[in-house]
């Protein structure tokens, strides 16, 4: 096959049927985008023999030094079979675990994918990743074992012990898919289950338990992969062969004369042939029969290796006639045996043809889209499709069409932005001139190269200068006459240059519905538009004129300047293009940040977002050199944060820009890119920020030498006590469980607040669900405000009952009575993991119910300032006492809240003597403020007009919630959350990676000796059957982890690599405040415990880092200072 003309693509676009997107998807150095290369290589795109060494799709510089992908990046192919043509839009992604979010934004815009795996690694974590995020996204996969060669040539396997092995990873991976399967009808089960308990009208008998019921129904044997199924396919990228087995199953059925469809039922699995009756019967292992698999496949390939690598040649010119292939002198002179089995098999198992065919037949087209796909798509966050309105619904009807036709609705997906080169834009490339234009300038030249000959002939001839000068400049005048329309050109040539130097976004997109076209205008939506807001604000409805629209939030207006077909590293320009394709959108770089979706009509709701396997944890903080270079910075992050998926730009309240990655790998790639390619400047980086969160305990059992509490003698119980006195200043009780009570400074109110500790599971439950709670938080809101828009949906209802149900089964004990009810906020951010409890009797509001509405005045007046508590809570949980990180499973129970009973009378009067002092102290008259507070009537005339306003202001102060009391008991609130943490056991919460390290047995000890080098942790070891490979599986802690997989592959000789992925935070069990206070804790640790504390050693840096006070002794043994004289 031929490199295809752009005309060929375009009209291949338009026949929906006959297009398939497909990705890549792989662990890392798995052979994407080796396989990649053959497949382009079948379409002319590059040379063959440079297929698996130019790594075409690898178009960044780092990419091909780093030897990995670090973008996913299209490019469409032309593929012919049986008189039908094929366009194959694939998609190159990333394996490397920083990267994962680029597959994201891949698998999203594709129907089905290629999943490689390598024949001597099997199944590794990465895989497990991408398998999972094409089942999420409802895609079929199709299977390529790569890497075949490596079972010949490196671990020199017979052939039946290839098959075995090749068998192995295929159960491996069909026990992946069907765990996932499993897991997908269980919990579609469980939806009908909460149905039917919602219509009980359902027969009692119906309602015997048995797990697997909705399994044995379901068929899945179309989901697993089998080479009978033609869903399989074995290939060698690097040498350029791979097979299905119909291709095989074709040539026997000649050759031998039994029916291909029975070839291709017993090619794969323990068949074997009986030549001489011709039967194919089932192995009888006892016999030492091979089976068909390994008889007539495996061994003609390991015959082939083995005599190229023994250079046989009498055989390999035996194997090359009898297989009817010509190959070059080049090839069969050469002296690398690679070269020689590249041209043979190349030729006689084509791997382009193997894995095209089976892509063609096995993935489905645009048109195959699954209506359950569809519905996913369209239902954001807890909606359901059937609780959308009748006018979305209807655009399902569209999207499964995939029509063409001018009345379809447009609708596109844009996955990403991906920044490239304004040069490399088709329309500022420099084009082929014509014939005439180069005989325009051939003439021109010619002209001024005679002007200029007669310039200098006549100068030399004409004595006096005047004349010369005169002489000199008539030719110019000519030139400059003869020139004026190529200056013209230059200038309009030169205004796109200045901006030539900078980045041109393209938007990664597929068009779902509709035909894209150049110039239309269509709506941009934003990840939180809503038809529901659209119809409120617009009266017409949808079917309003589109020109004039009234502003509706998170929706713009935009044209599609410019289209592109994606070519890999080059770009083609298009006048539109048909539904189904994925192409390259010009000019959306102000509507678009990340990824949104583009609809004609305002009725299509933005699709779900994507959804990223790894989160971004790693931060730094970024300045440039020099200050003056800010603005570059600032407008450079920007374009990075549009330019990357995953990456996260903050600024913090301390004014550092700090750039949140997935990785140390992601991290490099971001700041080389903010150098070179955004930002244009040299900028420094902190050390990594390693974020942790404060929790607090159970009061511990035993001592750090493990004896018990309160059993031992105490020595030195000074540094505890002293340490317990500098924390809480006077004026604040706290009772001996552990209760602060604290009063406001104007004294007119009291709070008394206690800390408690959640129980993990509660923690986690909170953090799962925090969509959940945002929702019920915008709920709550809106109907304090009186605004009754947001009905709760009946499956939301569900949901939070659902959640209240799983707080409650977890919250039990008498300690725990009724707390679930009373819930009043979470926190931070109103959707954190921390939970305050409202349990003063005052007062009752709970974030279930919303307030409790009595038509009491003191009932309001005490709702007013509930705002005021929850914003204190929210502080406190926001940054902790520890080193203002934010809190982590932490129960605030508000106690009592006490407003004290003259609070109208005092706050007017303590309004008024405020305000008198601020008057008096402004006259100099300190002595009268002392009885002003009593007898309002005895002040002079001067500030009468003053104190009417003011006793006014202080009536309504306490309802008015924001008035100056409410700042008192916001500041209060806070206060006395960070007392009562500061008299439980406080801890140090660590976010941790797990680690997947695979080695070999020889390695082992080393990589143990960096884990525990590194705090890390093993949890389980386990050998790979068949290979000589350990797969560890460990934590780390993220604040260990810098450095630590380059470490590991120096230590190892590069026999390891890890794979770290952000898993959850953990509590370092050391407590940072701990002193030796008994006489077997001074035995062991010595007076100063010298031994470094891990909590406390993280403790000092953030503190460190963020400017606190830290407490350090500068000079510890003042005895051995040297005095000047002796230093001498």
């Amino acid at each position: 096959m031929v490199l295809s003309s752009l005309d060929k693509m375009i009209h291949l676009q338009k026949n929906t049927a006959n297009i398939r997107n497909i990705c890549v998807l792989a662990h890392v150095d798995h052979g994407k985008t080796t396989l990649t290369d053959c497949l382009l290589s079948s379409n002319g795109v590059i040379s063959s023999r440079l297929a698996g060494k130019l790594r075409y799709m690898d178009s960044r510089e780092d990419e091909q030094v780093r030897g990995i992908t670090m973008k996913s990046s299209a490019i469409s192919l032309h593929y012919a079979k049986d008189n039908e043509e094929y366009l194959i839009n694939l998609i190159d992604s990333p394996g490397h675990v920083d990267f994962s979010s680029e597959v994201s934004t891949a698998v999203r815009i594709c129907d089905g994918c290629i999943i490689v795996v390598d024949a001597v690694e099997g199944v590794c974590p990465q895989t497990q990743a991408v398998l999972r995020q094409a089942w999420l996204e409802n895609i079929r996969p199709v299977l390529v074992i790569n890497k075949i060669d490596r079972l010949i040539v490196e671990l020199k396997f017979t052939p039946q012990e290839a098959y075995s092995h090749l068998k192995n990873i295929l159960e491996q991976i069909n026990a992946l898919t069907g765990t996932l399967f499993t897991s997908k009808v269980l919990e579609e089960r469980a939806e009908r289950e909460t149905e039917s308990q919602v219509n009980p009208n359902s027969d009692p008998g119906e309602q015997v338990y048995d797990w697997s019921t909705g399994l044995e129904d379901t068929d899945d044997s179309h989901l697993y992969f089998s080479p009978d199924q033609g869903n399989v396919v074995f290939t060698s990228a690097i040498d350029g062969w791979g097979f299905g087995v119909e291709h095989f199953a074709k040539i026997y059925s000649q050759k031998i004369g039994i029916k291909k469809e029975v070839l291709l039922k017993t090619l794969w699995g323990d068949y074997y042939i009986n030549m001489k009756a011709k039967k194919i019967m089932k192995v009888d292992q006892a016999k030492g029969k091979k089976p068909l698999f390994v008889q007539l496949i495996l061994e003609n390939i390991w015959s082939l290796y083995d005599a190229v690598l023994k250079k046989d040649r009498e055989k390999i010119d035996k194997i090359v006639t009898s297989l009817g292939l010509k190959i070059g002198a080049r090839e069969a002179r050469h002296s690398d045996p690679k070269v020689q089995i590249n041209a043979i098999c190349s030729q006689w198992l084509p791997i382009s043809h193997a894995v095209l065919a089976m892509v063609c037949q096995k993935l489905p087209s645009p048109l195959d889209m699954t209506a359950e796909r569809v519905e996913r798509l369209m239902c954001t966050g807890s909606q359901t499709f059937d609780s959308l309105l009748p006018e979305t619904q209807a655009l399902k009807a569209a999207f499964m069409k995939c029509g063409s036709e001018d009345t379809a609705p447009v609708i596109i997906f844009v996955s990403k932005m991906f920044a490239v080169d304004a040069k490399a834009l088709p329309q500022n490339k420099p084009r082929p001139l014509t014939q005439e234009e180069i005989a325009q300038r051939r003439e021109r030249a010619r002209q001024r190269h005679a002007e200029k000959l007669a310039a200098t002939q006549g100068q030399a001839c004409t004595e006096p200068p005047r004349d010369g000068s005169a002489l000199d400049t008539s030719p110019k005048g000519e030139e400059t006459k003869g020139d004026e329309h190529q200056v013209e050109s230059m200038a309009l040539k030169s205004l796109p240059q200045e901006g030539n130097n900078q980045e041109s976004f393209i938007a990664f997109a597929r068009v779902f519905s509709g035909v894209a076209r150049r110039g239309k205008k269509i709506f941009v939506l934003g990840p939180k538009y809503s038809p529901v807001e659209f119809l409120r604000r617009v009266p017409l409805g949808f079917s309003a004129p589109l020109d004039d629209l009234p502003l509706v939030p998170h929706m713009a207006c935009c044209t599609l300047e410019n289209l592109y077909l994606l070519m890999g590293r080059e770009l083609e320009g298009l006048e539109e293009v048909p539904p189904g394709n994925v192409l390259g959108i010009g000019g959306l770089q102000d509507f678009v940040l990340k990824s949104a979706t583009l609809c004609s009509v305002p009725s299509c709701p933005p699709f779900i977002p994507l959804s990223f396997e790894a989160t971004p944890i790693v931060r730094v903080a970024v300045e440039p050199k020099h200050p003056s270079e800010m603005p570059q910075l600032v407008k450079g992050m920007k374009l990075l944060n549009q330019a990357d998926p995953c990456v996260q730009i903050l600024i913090q309240e301390t004014g550092e820009h700090v750039l949140v990655t997935a990785g140390e790998v992601h991290l490099q790639r971001c700041l080389d890119d903010l150098k070179e390619r955004f930002a244009k400047i040299q900028i420094s980086v902190s050390e990594p920020i390693i974020p942790f969160r404060e929790t607090i305990t159970k009061p511990p059992k035993v001592d750090m030498v493990n004896e018990e509490i309160g059993k031992q003698q105490k020595v030195a119980v000074i540094h505890q006590t002293k340490e317990d006195q500098s924390k809480i200043p006077e004026g604040i009780q706290v009772d001996s469980d552990g209760l602060i009570t604290i009063t406001t400074p104007n004294k007119l109110a009291t709070l008394s607040v206690r800390a408690m500790p959640l129980p993990e599971e509660v923690t986690q439950i909170l953090e799962e669900n925090s969509d959940l709670i945002r929702s019920m938080e915008q709920l709550t809101s809106s109907l304090n405000e009186g605004r009754h828009t947001q009905m709760i949906h009946q499956k939301t209802r569900e949901k939070i009952c659902e959640f209240k149900g799983k707080l409650e089964q977890y919250l039990t004990g008498r300690k725990w009575r009724n707390t679930v009810d009373q819930i009043w906020s979470f926190g931070p951010r109103k959707c954190g993991p921390n939970v305050l409890v409202n349990k003063s009797e005052d007062f009752q509001n709970s974030v279930w119910t919303g307030p409790a509405i009595k038509a009491s005045k003191e009932a309001s007046r005490y709702r007013d300032l509930g705002n005021s508590i929850v914003s204190g809570f929210q502080l406190a949980t926001l940054s902790g006492p520890m080193c203002e990180e934010p809190l982590m499973g932490v129960c605030f129970v508000l106690e009592k809240w006490y407003l004290s009973k003259f609070e109208e009378q005092g706050a007017s009067d303590k309004h008024n003597e405020e305000q008198r002092d601020v008057v008096q102290d402004s006259q100099g008259e300190e002595e009268a403020c002392s009885g002003g507070g009593e007898n309002p009537g005895l002040q002079d005339g001067g500030s009468e007009p003053l104190e009417k306003k003011t006793s006014q202001k202080g009536e309504s102060s306490l309802t008015d919630c924001y008035g100056p009391f409410s700042g008192q008991l916001i500041a209060t609130m806070k206060e006395a959350c960070r007392y009562a943490l500061q008299v439980k056991p406080q801890r140090l919460m660590a976010a941790m990676y797990t680690c997947d390290i695979m080695a070999t047995g020889d390695v082992l000890g080393r990589v143990y000796a960096v884990l525990s080098k590194r705090e890390g942790r093993v949890l389980q070891e386990e050998m790979k059957e068949g290979t000589d490979m350990f797969i560890i599986k460990a934590v780390l802690p993220v604040a260990e982890s810098f450095g630590f997989a380059d470490e590991i592959r120096k230590r190892t000789s590069g026999l390891a690599s890890p794979q770290l992925v952000f898993s959850h935070w953990e509590v370092i069990p050391s407590d940072p405040f701990w002193v030796p206070t008994t006489e077997e804790e001074y035995l062991h640790f010595g007076e100063k415990a010298d031994s470094e504390n891990q909590a406390r050693k993280y403790m000092n840096a953030v503190r460190k880092r963020k400017g606190l006070y830290v407490e350090e002794k500068i000079v510890e043994h003042a005895e051995k200072q040297r005095t000047l004289s002796k230093n001498k």
